[in-house]
């Protein structure tokens, strides 16, 4: 069965190119379910997007180029090299989470562009000291990677940590490279006297 206007909780998908590959984005028109991040090959992101969803929602899924249309442009363009927040009035669906996991999504969500913090300071700011693998567990499992930056979180070491989607740690530095890139060659712009 084919979704309508007027079924607003039907399942919509799009699949997009940006500089790094196609970007997926799954959800309803009232938020945001999943997203996959760039890959080279457009099956793959729409077979790793969709997985799952079909019994989530039996009335079907059905592919949308307008879906979340502002949000697509904002992905292009930070895979473009520029800095863009995404907006936290966008909801992002976490029912389907334990409490403890909605609330560490969320605290991640608020992380800024080119900003890290490690998994035991997230714990803390949820008044949990001490429970950073757990932070980390929840991370594991985020639907909307890039809306919600879990790349952001590192461990206490400095070092990376964990990344569960796929190209793994290699693409988590690639994307805090890309950030501090844009954040480097702002201040350096910035801070440039007039000839």
């Amino acid at each position: 069965m084919n979704c309508n206007a007027k079924q607003q909780k039907c399942v919509r998908y799009v699949i997009f190119g940006t500089k790094w590959g196609y970007f997926g984005l799954a959800g309803t028109e009232s938020a945001l379910w999943r997203s996959e991040l760039p890959e080279l090959d457009m099956e793959m992101v729409k077979e790793r997007l969709l997985k799952g969803l079909e019994t989530v929602d039996r009335r079907g899924i059905e592919h949308d180029k307008k879906l979340f249309r502002i949000l697509q442009e904002q992905v292009i363009t930070y895979f473009e090299g520029q800095r863009v927040s995404f907006s936290p009035a966008l909801p992002v669906l976490l029912d389907r989470f334990a409490p403890f996991t909605r609330a560490v999504l969320r605290a991640c969500r608020r992380i800024e562009f080119g900003d890290t913090i490690n998994y035991s300071e997230l714990a803390r700011t949820l008044g949990r000291p001490g429970a950073g693998r757990a932070v980390g567990n929840a991370l594991a499992t985020n639907p909307t990677p890039l809306i919600i930056p879990c790349h952001r979180v590192i461990r206490s070491d400095g070092l990376l940590g964990g990344f569960s989607a796929p190209g793994g740690k290699s693409l988590k530095m690639n994307l805090l490279k890309h950030e501090h890139t844009f954040l480097n060659n702002f201040l350096f712009l910035s801070n440039k006297s007039p000839v």
